[in-house]
């Protein structure tokens, strides 16, 4: 990055235009992270309503912050979990069909480290079975690979919280997938 994030946020409140370059930025990894959430279907809209939130609150954006990437998967998040009926449905349906038409991006990722097929279902079903609370933060940290700060940040908890709600996430993931390849547990547990 040749400019910080908050100052193409600020450049952006006289000229407008300037938004597009934090767009360019992270529009892809956020996509990323709303296409495993949610689907492709609504990763698109998520995108497009993140972008479209955070132009309109770039005033309020702390410019002491040079990365704007927690603050983006914050609204991200929020917008998500409008959608999180849709997001838990659709682990408990992979859960009992094994095939997975939501995750197909992030499916291929883990087809690649990890052969077993039949581990798809344990995953969605232990992810299902996670709070939301506690799902958004195992999520964030693993897939989206933010730091607990950034995650705490992105979701306007304590550091602390974060700390807790990933322990208590990590020991149900690793309760529920007891047996799976260990690469598999590390993939739920750790990006």
């Amino acid at each position: 990055m040749n400019t910080d994030d908050s100052r193409v946020i600020e450049r952006s409140l006289t000229a407008p235009e300037a938004f597009t370059t934090l767009y360019d930025r992270h529009a892809a990894a956020i996509h990323r992270y709303a296409t495993f959430r949610l689907g492709d279907d609504h990763a698109d809209d998520i995108v497009a309503e993140t972008f479209l939130v955070a132009f309109r609150k770039r005033q309020r954006y702390d410019r002491d912050r040079a990365d704007a990437r927690p603050w983006l998967y914050g609204i991200a998040s929020n917008l998500i979990s409008k959608h999180r009926r849709f997001e838990a449905r659709s682990y408990r349906m992979l859960a009992r069909i094994g095939q997975d038409p939501v995750a197909e991006s992030y499916a291929d990722r883990i087809e690649a480290r990890v052969s077993a097929e039949s581990w798809r279902r344990p995953l969605a079903e232990a992810l299902a079975r996670l709070s939301a609370r506690d799902r958004d933060v195992l999520l964030l940290t693993a897939w989206a690979d933010l730091s607990y700060e950034e995650t705490a940040r992105a979701l306007a908890i304590p550091v602390g919280t974060v700390r807790s709600r990933l322990n208590r996430a990590r020991k149900q993931m690793r309760k529920a997938l007891g047996d799976a390849p260990t690469v598999l547990q590390e993939a739920a547990t750790h990006g």
